[in-house]
């Protein structure tokens, strides 16, 4: 056993042991993967999911992400009913999306609406890897496009949030179809001159990554995020070549021009607000300092009351 491993191992039996001694029930903390630290969900939560110990960062609840970014009480929730026929009646499926369903609150996995971000509005979407990898179905598709067609018509700056392990395999080709839906509604919102915001976190993989995540004006990412469309095992099989270290790494991403910034849970708020002003006031500069296209529902004290 190698020194690093033995030292791993070492501090998960002292990490267990101090779990064990303090009443840690296993249910109410994670393992950081990285550290082997046992994290209780109370810290994590607090900590924007962040281990404590080693700055690890695990996935996050999409409502959690949106607590986040969005200034309080300033989150309206669009299209939230939206659910999975299962096009393809598939084993199991509907029983799994049913207990999914219960578990995470959520009907599928995308989170999707309108709200403040350092009282600059936005139409936001978060994936939510927790549910089924944040696979991208029908359900998913239908949102990303509903949202982008809203922020086109309402002159919104469009945000979305990104963890997925790719395509859902139960819906077969209608869950395909949903890249080029994606990409395409995405594409009419730039040409209109709408700004969107892509935000790859960990993970952003298979079609996803082949499609809309990419075509951001502004495309962001979290600390080490897995990016890519195949992972790096199934490459390193297919061309019998070991990788370069940190490949498909969001720094790695970025240094090859992939990423244009990589960007903290500290900082997404301050950075996500400083954008969406520096565009609004461009958009302003060039109308001539009139509107900015969005309904009077949405100014104003009150506006866009948090559903979560």
């Amino acid at each position: 056993m190698k020194l690093k491993e033995l030292f791993v191992e070492n501090r998960r039996k002292y990490l267990n042991l101090v779990r064990l001694r303090t009443g840690v029930k296993k249910e109410n903390a994670k393992t950081c993967p990285v550290c082997q630290g046992e994290c209780k969900l109370s810290v994590l939560e607090k900590n924007r999911y962040m281990c404590p110990d080693c700055g690890h960062l695990f996935p996050m609840p999409p409502r959690d992400r949106i607590r986040l970014i969005c200034d309080a009480n300033a989150f309206r929730e669009i299209g939230k009913d939206l659910v999975s026929k299962d096009p393809l009646n598939f084993p199991e499926y509907a029983a799994k999306l049913s207990s999914l369903q219960a578990k995470t609150g959520s009907r599928d996995a995308m989170v999707t609406g309108v709200g403040l971000i350092r009282h600059m509005p936005a139409a936001i979407g978060v994936m939510d890897a927790g549910f089924m990898m944040g696979s991208m179905g029908t359900v998913v598709g239908e949102k990303i496009s509903a949202l982008t067609e809203l922020a086109g018509k309402r002159g919104l700056p469009l945000i979305l949030f990104t963890a997925s392990g790719g395509a859902r395999m139960q819906e077969g080709l209608f869950s395909l179809m949903q890249m080029a839906k994606t990409a395409a509604a995405v594409e009419r919102f730039r040409q209109s001159g709408g700004l969107f915001i892509s935000i790859l976190t960990d993970p952003t993989c298979g079609g996803v990554s082949a499609s809309f995540a990419f075509l951001g004006d502004i495309v962001l990412a979290e600390p080490e995020a897995l990016i890519c469309f195949a992972g790096p095992r199934v490459i390193e099989q297919t061309i019998g070549r070991k990788l370069p270290a940190g490949f498909q790494r969001a720094e790695f991403l970025q240094d090859h021009g992939m990423v244009d910034a990589i960007v903290s849970r500290r900082d997404q708020k301050a950075l996500l607000g400083d954008l969406l002003r520096l565009h609004r006031q461009k958009g302003e500069k060039n109308l001539g300092g009139k509107g900015s296209g969005l309904r009077k529902s949405d100014k104003g004290k009150g506006t866009d009351k948090a559903s979560h």
